[in-house]
């Protein structure tokens, strides 16, 4: 016969495991976020019944790979307002932009981007109508390139009011996983896949409610990459919890601030809410199936220069692709994209100057000049700057053998970046390991074997430190990015500051130049250039 204490202790044992029943049924356990972040968020059945969305606010754009110096401060790129429509049953948005931008240079874009899964588009400056002064300040009405709609679709999904909703109702996608450092401490986590996307979710202790939604992504300059939907300032709209206030962190570092001033769950949308332009529909291209650069599609639009391609570095429609151009003897330039770079033949070697956009662009460099100079492989690659439009495609030159030439103070930062993991995005250097040979350029070097040789100069300038320029005297040619872009920009009544930095620069050296080749344009003759420098900088 048992003991009355311990009959007691097993009736006591008894009654609570009864109470944690009931409380479960109630409140399901910690085992089970996602269950608990969709009760905490106002429930299953009060997100079923949100079938649209409306939202309007502020948003802010920086870009840490525009910095001044390398690992430095990021760079303001623009603000905006935004009015965002959705249809979460049919997984379409409308969101109507003004952004402010002001690198890298200022202006005002208008445009209205629709968004749908089989395709999307931009309504902005009709091309038939625009005048002169609408030409600078929208984009123009096109389709979105297949990589844009998947990134935009990412992005909508993971911003989603109903992405807990959709969660739940996938429970097979859904895995728990180890808690997640995060400042000051760790947060318990789930992910989940979507369509090809495995989104991290991290709930906060204390309200349970999701507080960071991070993907894995590759940056062609960071390599393997955290990005990360910080979640901040939930309010009650009509019975369910959003956040008024979200925030992008790019290895947590801010990219996008997003404020919204209003929201409106179930608004009565206009029947022609989602109707496209005339002009457009049915010419979209499909969401794209392939590797998508992520980063490089969502960053790009932060500072207004994104070519919409599924080329990335050019147009299909308006360019037959790259190619290498022949400028003197031994010199070549690689253009019809919106990056080029420069290729000087030595006598056993070669040497390219910059690396831009990515894996893809570098491969068709080092295959395009291995077929015009045979048997001479890239010796050198110098990095004029380490923005990443200009230095994305650098790992693949490092995976060939290239030592890597820069400028002083960044050499260490090079080494970082090009020891970095980059197995997301599987490149050459991921396949075939080997440490980079960084070099730093104080002030002038001097690369040659005999046949010609060729110099690199750094030259101060308020667009990035440091910054580098080549110099091929046989050729009596030189090679700037971003300074100026030789062909393209028009000269005006003086020198812009960078302009005015690459003549004090060509001066200083005791250059004495006929013609430059840019990182962007083409070639262009540098008297006129010098010219305007004679007549007084700004």
């Amino acid at each position: 016969m048992r003991s009355l204490p311990r009959v007691l202790a097993l009736a006591a044992a008894a009654v609570l495991a009864s109470c944690a029943s009931l409380r479960a049924k109630v409140h399901p356990p910690p085992s089970d976020p996602v269950s608990v972040a969709l009760a905490a968020q106002g429930g299953a059945k009060a997100l079923a019944r949100v079938k649209t969305f409306a939202a309007k606010g502020t948003a802010r754009f920086w870009e840490p790979e525009q910095s001044v110096k390398p690992g430095g401060e990021p760079r303001l790129a623009a603000d905006a307002t935004f009015l965002l429509s959705r249809n979460l049953e049919t997984d379409s948005a409308r969101i109507e932009w003004t952004k402010s931008f002001v690198y890298p240079s200022p202006r005002k874009y208008t445009y209205t981007e629709y968004v749908t899964p089989f395709g999307g588009y931009v309504s902005g400056i009709d091309s038939t109508s625009r005048t002169k002064q609408s030409l600078d300040s929208s984009p123009p009405q096109h389709a979105m390139s297949g990589m844009r709609v998947v990134a935009t679709l990412r992005e909508l999904e993971r911003t989603s009011p109903r992405l807990l909703l959709d969660m739940a109702a996938r429970p097979a996608s859904v895995v728990p996983r180890v808690d997640v450092p995060v400042p000051g401490g760790t947060l318990p986590a789930v992910s989940y896949d979507r369509e090809g996307t495995t989104y991290f979710v991290l709930f906060d202790r204390g309200t349970h409610l999701p507080s960071r939604i991070r993907t894995f992504d590759a940056d062609n300059v960071r390599g393997d990459s955290t990005y990360d939907l910080v979640l901040e300032d939930w309010r009650d709209v009509e019975g369910v919890r959003i956040p008024f206030r979200q925030r992008y962190e790019l290895n947590g570092v801010p990219v996008v601030r997003i404020q919204y001033d209003g929201v409106e769950l179930n608004p009565s949308l206009a029947g022609n809410t989602f109707d496209l332009p005339l002009a457009l529909r049915g010419t979209a291209p499909p969401p794209a199936t392939g590797p998508v650069p992520f980063q490089w599609v969502i960053r790009r639009q932060h500072i207004g220069v994104y070519l919409d391609s599924d080329a990335v570095s050019f147009d299909p429609q308006a360019t037959r692709g790259l190619e290498l151009v022949e400028l003197a003897p031994g010199v070549s330039q690689v253009r019809g994209g919106t990056h080029n770079s420069l290729v000087v033949e030595l006598a056993d070697a070669l040497v390219v100057f910059d690396a831009p956009v990515g894996e893809w662009q570098s491969r068709w460099t080092l295959d395009a000049a291995k077929a015009k100079y045979p048997g001479k492989p890239v010796k050198y690659l110098v990095l004029t700057h380490h923005h990443m439009d200009h230095v994305g495609g650098a790992r693949t030159y490092v995976a060939e053998g290239a030592a890597v030439i820069v400028g002083a103070g960044s050499g260490e930062h090079f080494r970082r970046v090009l020891a970095a993991p980059d197995h997301i995005a599987g490149g050459a250097l991921d396949r075939n390991p080997r440490k980079a040979e960084v070099e730093e350029v104080a002030d002038r070097k001097v690369l040659g074997d005999g046949a010609r040789t060729v110099e690199v100069l750094r030259v101060e300038n308020p667009h990035a430190d440091p910054m580098l320029i080549g110099w091929v005297p046989g050729a009596k040619l030189g090679f700037v990015s971003d300074l100026w872009s030789p062909g393209r920009a028009k000269l005006g009544d003086t020198l812009d500051p960078l302009q005015a930095a690459l003549v004090e620069g060509v001066k200083k050296a005791g250059l004495s130049p006929e013609r430059f080749a840019g990182g962007h344009g083409t070639v262009a003759e540098y008297a006129p250039l010098a010219a305007l420098a004679a007549k007084g900088s700004p």
